[in-house]
């Protein structure tokens, strides 16, 4: 998990049938397209401009260190050669005859970024996921199918750093827990380790995993979380696959995200969703390019950090360490303000303020102040560096 924690910042990636109808990946199912409709649409799947390697260019430019791609999601349609897959609905049977998971694979390891795949055990095909109890056959070809598919993803294309489960709810209801008695996550997940025994999994297999989930666009509140997780939110709220309707997250909304995430010992996992050609649309790749630029200038005080040592007040600031040296995230700083902390064990050495303008420091026994003074960015987190005598532990 070490890699994965001090990554910080990865990019998921949702694409796949959706971005042709261009309404979001819950197309099929919101707008109730029969199952022999929605094949259809493999017909039409070639994505002539999709190339990997611009992806991972994108992604690193962003200052991103891994990124997670839906190589199945609730649909059913496979991105990869797969024989396990119900009717043989995968890429390799369209038009563009093309293994993009192995194109995506092979694209991440050049390029030196961790290589994350998502993957949805429900598909809405399949009777069986609809009536389990009622159609066991169809809830047993239903799970084989997921079983056979995590052995392919996990066994055919050398170490995956991270893999991303999706969908165990069972019939459109319920938690991944009440579905745990069909998928048997442990059993699930003993295929991945006996193939790569340090790949990375999410409990949403039914409820064995290495790290949370907390999904969506709610605010980042309460305390530091002493287990790994990881927030994941869309670049465009409109939807997470392609929509040429934009809603895009400000710089600012990102910044405030990936930091409240890490003073709390989280991740950030930001979703886009390439077009139908597989083009990462421009606007999202021209927001991304600020966040990247944001990072080269502050990255050292997310990157290989911790939350802590000081526990964040919501809305107002929040600390992580790393070495001898702790990073105070205050928002919405205003020139002349003093900001009063809880005192620390560490003896402060001097004092720096990333983000341009003076900080005034003084520890006591009881308090750590700090003056702020002749700031120069107008960023939405104003950073200090407290360089200590020794090193910083919660």
């Amino acid at each position: 998990m070490s890699w994965w924690s001090d990554a910080k910042f990865g990019m998921f990636i949702h694409w796949g049938l959706y971005a042709i109808p261009a309404k979001g990946e819950w197309y099929m199912h919101n707008e109730s397209v029969p199952v022999e409709t929605y094949r259809q649409l493999a017909d039409q799947f070639n994505p002539r401009q999709f190339d990997a390697k611009r992806w991972v260019r994108i992604a690193r430019d962003a200052g991103m260190n891994y990124m997670v791609l839906t190589a199945r999601h609730h649909d059913g349609f496979a991105l990869w050669n797969s024989p396990s897959s119900y009717g043989g609905f995968t890429s390799v049977y369209g038009p563009s005859r093309r293994d993009f998971v192995k194109e995506y694979v092979q694209a991440c390891r050049k390029g030196k970024m961790g290589v994350g795949l998502y993957y949805s055990l429900m598909d809405w095909r399949i009777p069986g996921y609809y009536k389990p109890h009622e159609l066991p056959e169809s809830a047993n070809e239903l799970k084989q199918q997921c079983y056979g598919q995590v052995t392919e993803l996990t066994h055919n294309y050398g170490p995956i750093d991270v893999l991303w489960y999706d969908g165990g709810w069972l019939n459109m209801q319920g938690s991944d827990a009440d579905a745990a008695w069909l998928w048997d996550p442990i059993r699930l997940n003993t295929i991945v380790r006996k193939a790569h025994p340090t790949t990375v999994v999410n409990p949403r297999s039914g409820w064995e995993g290495d790290f949370d989930c907390e999904e969506g666009d709610a605010a980042i509140k309460g305390p530091i979380r002493t287990r790994a997780w990881e927030k994941c939110l869309n670049l465009n709220d409109t939807t997470w696959g392609f929509n040429r309707e934009q809603n895009l997250m400000s710089l600012n909304q990102i910044v405030t995200m990936l930091v409240n995430a890490s003073t709390r010992n989280g991740n950030l996992l930001l979703n886009v969703g390439p077009d139908a050609d597989g083009v990462i649309p421009a606007t999202h790749v021209a927001r991304l390019k600020e966040v990247g630029s944001w990072l080269k200038k502050y990255g050292e005080s997310i990157y290989g950090t911790r939350g802590g040592p000081l526990q964040p007040v919501d809305g107002e600031y929040g600390t992580t360490y790393k070495g001898n040296s702790i990073y105070v995230h205050y928002f919405k700083a205003t020139d002349g303000v003093t900001i009063g902390l809880p005192p620390i064990s560490q003896t402060i050495l001097k004092s720096k303020v990333l983000t341009g303008g003076k900080a005034e420091v003084r520890q006591g026994q009881f308090a750590v102040t700090i003056r702020l003074t002749q700031l120069t960015a107008s960023d939405p987190d104003t950073i200090v560096r407290l360089d200590c005598d020794k090193p910083v532990g919660r």
